[in-house]
C-alpha cells in the first residue's frame, strides 16, 4: 500500500483535515494500543467494562477484539449507523448488512451479550455510553478506508477532550492481518522480499465465553430496510442529483446512447442497454445463498456464507441441494475470468466481515488438502484470491478509495487531479505535486486500481472500468469539478471522462497521451463484451517475463533527455504482486479506437497537448502535424523530452500547468461553456 516518498517531506492537506506523507500516527490526547492476535488470547482477566464497537468486523468468529475484551467484566457491543460510514453503500449492500447485524446480534445472544444499536455520529454515541457504563477499554478494528480511518480519529479526539488523562478510556486497534506481526512496518514493500519472509498464517480464533452484559440499557431495535434509507436521505453527505446520476451511469452506456442518437436520431432508455434489468427474475430458493431483492451477492451470516463457501469449494463434485445448484450456476456466470468469480460473488460479504479473510483462506486449505490426499492443489477458483489476501502490504497508507491509493496536497485554489500512465503510480508525480500546490493549486494524486501498490482484483480491466473509477473519485473524493492531467494511458482515460461527464472536468491537459487523432470521425463503435483469450494468458506472462529482463532499459529510453531522472527509486516501484498479470492482460484487450478528437469534441478550448517530441513509444510529430492542422482549438506545447516529460523536465512541465490553469481559471466564458455543455446522459 502506498507511501509518498520525497525528498523533502511536505505536509499534504485534505480539503477537511492535514495529514503527512509520512507514515501516520495518531495525535489524539485519548490513550491507544495496537494488538495482535498474540495478545488478544494472551489478555488477562480485569475487573473493568469494555466497549466492543463493530463496523466492517460482524461476527463472532475469529475475531481477536471480541476475545480480548470477554476478559472484561461486563462487555457493551455496539454499531452505529453513522452516514459517514455509510455514504457509499447502495441498497443491496444496507440489505447485507441488515441481514450480518441481526445474525451478530443473535450470535452474541448466544454467547450471554447483545449488540446495541444506534444512530448518528459515532463520536457522540460512544461519548455518552463510556459515561453511562464507565467503560475503560474501547475496542475496535482499525481501518485504511479515508472515511472509516476520520471517523475513528474523531472518537479518539472527543475522548481525549471530554474525559481528563486518567479518566479516559484506552482505544485498542486491532488488525485483521493473516499473520501476528506486532509492526506493519517491518514488512516489506516488494512482494518478492515478502515471499521469502515464509510468513504463517495464524489458524482461526473460535467465539469465547462472554461476560455479563451491562444491565438495564436500552439496546434498540434493529431497522428495517425502509428505516435505514430514510435515515441516508437524510445524509448531509448526500451526492446532488445530477452528480449522483453521473456516479450511476456506466461509462459504455453513455457512449452507446451517443451511438443511437447519432444513427438513427432516436432515443433509448438505460433499461434496454442494461442486460440486469432484462434478467428474468427467479422464484428464490428458501435456503438461497442470495437473500437480497436484487440477488446478486452471497449474504446472510456467517454459517450462512460458509455454507456458500462450502458450496463454491465444492463445484467440480456436483450436488443435488437446490441452493448449491444456484450458486454454482452464479459462480459459472460470474466466471469472467479464471477465478474471478469469488470475488464477485463473496467480495461484499467479505468488505463487511461476515467472514474472516483467514476464515476463508483456512476452510480453503483444508478442502483442497482433503481432496488431494493432504497435499495442496494449485487449481481451483479460489487459489487466485488467495495468493492475493495473502500478499499484506504495509498499512501505513496516506489514503485509501475503492482500492486505489491516492495522496492530496493543498489547502485552496483550483482543483487539479494528476494520473499515471500503464505500469507508473502515482509516486511517478514525484516532481509536480509540490510545485503545482505552490502555484495556489489543490492536488490529487491517484494510484490507480490494479497499479502501484493499489489493489489488483481479478476482473477484466478496460479503459471505461479506469474512467468510472476517476468519475467515482472526482464525485466521492474531491466533490468538485477538477483540472485533468494524464500521461500516457492516463491522458486516454482522461478524455473519457471530460468526454462522457464534461460536468466533472475545468480543463484537460494531455502529456504525451495514448490515443490518436481522426480528422472528421463522427461515430462510435458498437460495445463489445470484453473477454480474457488465449492470446492475452499467453501474451501477458511473455510480457511480464520481458519486462522483468528489460525494464530497466525501457524505462531509461523514454528519458531520451535526462535518463538520469530513470533512477532506482522509480525503477524499484515496478509491481510484481499477486495479480499484476491480470492487468497486463489489459493490455490485449485496451480499446482506443474512439479517437481523442471525439471524446473531446466541444471541449478542444480547454484542452492542451504536453509533447515529448522525443517519445521512443509513439510518432510525436504526425500527432503533434495532425493537431495543428486539424484542431487548431487545442493548445500545443512541444518539449526537447521523451514518453515521461513532467518528470523528465518537471520544472517546465510544473510551470505550463500552473500558468494553463491561471489562464483557464481567469476566463469565465470557457468555463460556464462547460457548465451549459452539462454531460451527455443529460440528454437520456
Amino acid at each position: 500500500m502506498a507511501i509518498l516518498l520525497f525528498p523533502d517531506t511536505p505536509t499534504l492537506t485534505y480539503h477537511r483535515h492535514s495529514i503527512s506523507l509520512t507514515p501516520v500516527r495518531w495525535s489524539s490526547p485519548a490513550t491507544t494500543v495496537r494488538f495482535t492476535t498474540s495478545n488478544a488470547k494472551k489478555s488477562t482477566t480485569t475487573q473493568d467494562t469494555a466497549l466492543l464497537w463493530y463496523k466492517n468486523d460482524l461476527r463472532v468468529d475469529d475475531h481477536p477484539a471480541l476475545i480480548a475484551a470477554s476478559k472484561h467484566k461486563a462487555l457493551l457491543p455496539l454499531y452505529v449507523f453513522d452516514h459517514r460510514i455509510l455514504r457509499d453503500f447502495n441498497e443491496e449492500m444496507f440489505e447485507l448488512i441488515l441481514y450480518a447485524l441481526k445474525d451478530l446480534r443473535d450470535s452474541l445472544k448466544d454467547l450471554g451479550s447483545n449488540l446495541m444499536i444506534r444512530f448518528g455520529r459515532t463520536e457522540s454515541v460512544i461519548q455518552d455510553l463510556v459515561k453511562e457504563v464507565r467503560a475503560a477499554n474501547v475496542y475496535t478494528q482499525e481501518e485504511v478506508e479515508y472515511d472509516s480511518w476520520l471517523v475513528i480519529d474523531k472518537v479518539k479526539e472527543t475522548l481525549g477532550d471530554v474525559f481528563l488523562e486518567k479518566d479516559c478510556p484506552k482505544i485498542s486497534l486491532w488488525g485483521s492481518s493473516f499473520y501476528d506481526i506486532k509492526n506493519m512496518m517491518d514488512i516489506p514493500l516488494s512482494y518478492d522480499e515478502f515471499q521469502r519472509l515464509k510468513l504463517d498464517v495464524h489458524l482461526p480464533l473460535s467465539s469465547p465465553n462472554l461476560p455479563s452484559v451491562v444491565p438495564d440499557l436500552a439496546w434498540g431495535p434493529l431497522p428495517t430496510l425502509n428505516d435505514l434509507k430514510e435515515f441516508m436521505d437524510e445524509s448531509p453527505y448526500k451526492l446532488k442529483d445530477s452528480w449522483s446520476l453521473i456516479k450511476n451511469t456506466s461509462a459504455s452506456y453513455v457512449l452507446q446512447n451517443d451511438r443511437i442518437l447519432m444513427s438513427d436520431g432516436g432515443t433509448n432508455s438505460q433499461g434496454s442497454l442494461n442486460s440486469l434489468a432484462s434478467q428474468i427474475t427467479k422464484k428464490k430458493l428458501k435456503k438461497s445463498a442470495f437473500i437480497t431483492k436484487q440477488g446478486n451477492f452471497v449474504g446472510g451470516g456467517t454459517s450462512d456464507v460458509l455454507n456458500a463457501l462450502a458450496a463454491y469449494l465444492k463445484y467440480f463434485e456436483g450436488t443435488a441441494r437446490d441452493d448449491w445448484q444456484e450458486l454454482h450456476e452464479r459462480l459459472r456466470n460470474a466466471e469472467t475470468r479464471e477465478g474471478a468469480s469469488f470475488g464477485f460473488l463473496f467480495g461484499p460479504v467479505l468488505q463487511l466481515g461476515v467472514v474472516s479473510g483467514r476464515r476463508v483462506y483456512n476452510e480453503a486449505i483444508k478442502y483442497e488438502k482433503d481432496r488431494n490426499g493432504g497435499f495442496l492443489s494449485p487449481f481451483g477458483g479460489i487459489v487466485f484470491w488467495l495468493q492475493e489476501v495473502k500478499w499484506i502490504p504495509q498499512e501505513d497508507i496516506l489514503l485509501v478509495t475503492g482500492g486505489g491509493k491516492y495522496a492530496v496536497m493543498g489547502g485552496e485554489g483550483p482543483a487539479i487531479l494528476l494520473v499515471h500512465g500503464f505500469g507508473a503510480f502515482l509516486e511517478h508525480y514525484r516532481d509536480n505535486i509540490t510545485n503545482i500546490v505552490e502555484g495556489g493549486n489543490r492536488v490529487w494524486a491517484i494510484t490507480l486500481l490494479g497499479f502501484g501498490r493499489s489493489e489488483k482484483p481479478n476482473v477484466v480491466c478496460t479503459e471505461l472500468m479506469w474512467a468510472e473509477l476517476l468519475r467515482s473519485f472526482i464525485v466521492d473524493v474531491v466533490g468538485e469539478p477538477v483540472h485533468l492531467v494524464g500521461n500516457s494511458f492516463g491522458g486516454y482515460f482522461v478524455s473519457i471522462v471530460a468526454g462522457l461527464w464534461p460536468a466533472l472536468a475545468r480543463s484537460v491537459v494531455l502529456v504525451n497521451s495514448a490515443g490518436h487523432y481522426i480528422p472528421g470521425y463522427s461515430s462510435v463503435p458498437p460495445s463489445k463484451e470484453r473477454k480474457p483469450t488465449g492470446i492475452a494468458w499467453l501474451g501477458a506472462r511473455g510480457l511480464s517475463f520481458y519486462l522483468r529482463l528489460s525494464f530497466r532499459n525501457l524505462v531509461k529510453r523514454c528519458y531520451p533527455t535526462k535518463t538520469d531522472r530513470a533512477d532506482e527509486g522509480l525503477l524499484n516501484e515496478m509491481s510484481y504482486d499477486p495479480g499484476v498479470l491480470v492487468v497486463l492482460e489489459s493490455i490485449f484487450t485496451f480499446d482506443p479506437s474512439i479517437p481523442l478528437n471525439y471524446l473531446l469534441k466541444g471541449f478542444m478550448r480547454k484542452v492542451l497537448i504536453i509533447q515529448g517530441m522525443k517519445d521512443p513509444i509513439s510518432d510525436s510529430k504526425t500527432k503533434v502535424d495532425v493537431v495543428k492542422k486539424h484542431f487548431k482549438e487545442i493548445a500545443i506545447k512541444e518539449l526537447d523530452a521523451g514518453h515521461c516529460p513532467h518528470d523528465e523536465l518537471p520544472e517546465e512541465v510544473n510551470s505550463i500547468i500552473r500558468e494553463w490553469v491561471v489562464n483557464i481559471e481567469s476566463r469565465p466564458g470557457i468555463l460556464e461553456q462547460t457548465a451549459s455543455d452539462g454531460n451527455r446522459i443529460a440528454a437520456i
